[in-house]
């Protein structure tokens, strides 16, 4: 090779490492700046599912990282079983939200067990776990209509900020109801709304601006908390039954997240020697592990055990177009 020819390859192997070096500069400073989750709220979305509107719903939810609450007409459900399946593909979590969409203060005690408990069903069918939450037509309840969701294990939920969507409030309008929003707090949307589907993209930039994450709500507070946390359900397993053992819980929570990846934290309890099973949606990855002994039994299927770091590890997942959390179960030994 020629003196001159030498050069250049040269050249050109300096060139690739300058911007290879500003490819991982760039990266780190992502990284700093990935949010924190300082506090949740529950974004709901009332009236679905529905053919025309419920899959757009789902992809400016899903593309823009969001989690929400689905309440779920139930002959709606009952009508679009495959629809209520891919609001559980997205990640999101579906609720009661009455049968036929009646003023319940109307009924009698047997018709809103009827209204209740046919919804749960028609939930169910669509592969969603059973409902823990209701929230009623117009915000409409009393103590009898309270007891019997009680009864059917449902914790009644209104809202804290109303997105007017349902009164012809303008995208703008919507995000700025959005901004009131405080830790813990519920929005109520709806399902049908373009105004509202444009507002989306502003309202995570706005919560992620103020540190907020968007969480489910707690079956026993009726509040906004973190994803799979233990006063609300849908994402911490519950204690195996059976073998005469000690149990254990595995818990989600979520750590820091940037464009394409996100960390979560998993919380085991009831027990020191565990493992933790954590099933991943394809085409989503785990790239990073740490406090944890991790095997691969298959490409989205995880199991962890114990590595004398403590009861709490954690994963980097790289969602590749999806931010549909894993599962996890936990048995113990």
């Amino acid at each position: 090779m020629s003196i001159s020819r030498l050069s250049k390859t040269r050249t050109a192997v300096l060139a690739v490492a300058a911007a290879a070096l500003a490819s991982l500069s760039t990266l780190g400073a992502t990284g700093s700046e990935a949010a924190t989750c300082n506090g949740y709220v529950a974004l709901t979305f009332d009236d679905g599912p529905n053919a025309g509107s419920t899959p757009a719903l789902l992809s400016a939810l899903t593309s823009n990282g969001a989690r929400a609450t689905l309440f779920n007409i139930g002959q709606n459900a009952a009508g679009n079983p495959s629809l209520v399946s891919q609001q559980v593909q997205a990640g999101m979590w579906v609720q009661n939200h009455s049968y036929t969409h009646p003023h319940m203060n109307s009924l009698s005690s047997a018709q809103m067990q009827s209204e209740l408990s046919r919804t749960n069903t028609a939930v169910q069918n669509g592969g969603a776990p059973k409902p823990t939450v209701f929230r009623p037509p117009y915000g409409e309840h009393n103590a009898t209509l309270d007891a019997v969701a009680a009864g059917l294990g449902l914790k009644v939920v209104t809202w804290d900020v109303d997105s007017q969507d349902w009164n012809g409030a303008s995208t703008a309008s919507i995000v700025a109801a959005a901004r009131r929003l405080q830790n813990g707090q519920v929005m109520l949307m709806h399902d049908g709304y373009a105004t509202t589907r444009a507002a989306i993209p502003q309202i995570m930039a706005d919560l992620t601006s103020r540190g907020l994450c968007t969480g489910m709500i707690s079956a026993s507070t009726g509040r906004a908390v973190a994803p799979g946390s233990s006063t609300g359900g849908g994402g911490t397993t519950p204690p195996p039954t059976g073998g005469g053992g000690s149990t254990c819980t595995a818990t989600l929570s979520a750590g820091d997240r940037w464009s394409d990846r996100y960390n979560l934290n998993v919380t085991v309890s009831g027990s020191s020697t565990w493992t933790v099973t954590m099933n991943i949606p394809a085409p989503a990855k785990v790239i990073a592990t740490w406090n944890v002994a991790a095997t691969w039994p298959s490409a989205q299927v995880m199991t962890a055990r114990p590595n004398g770091s403590g009861n709490t590890f954690g994963v980097t997942i790289q969602t590749n177009g999806t931010w549909t959390w894993p599962t996890v179960s936990c048995r113990t030994g």
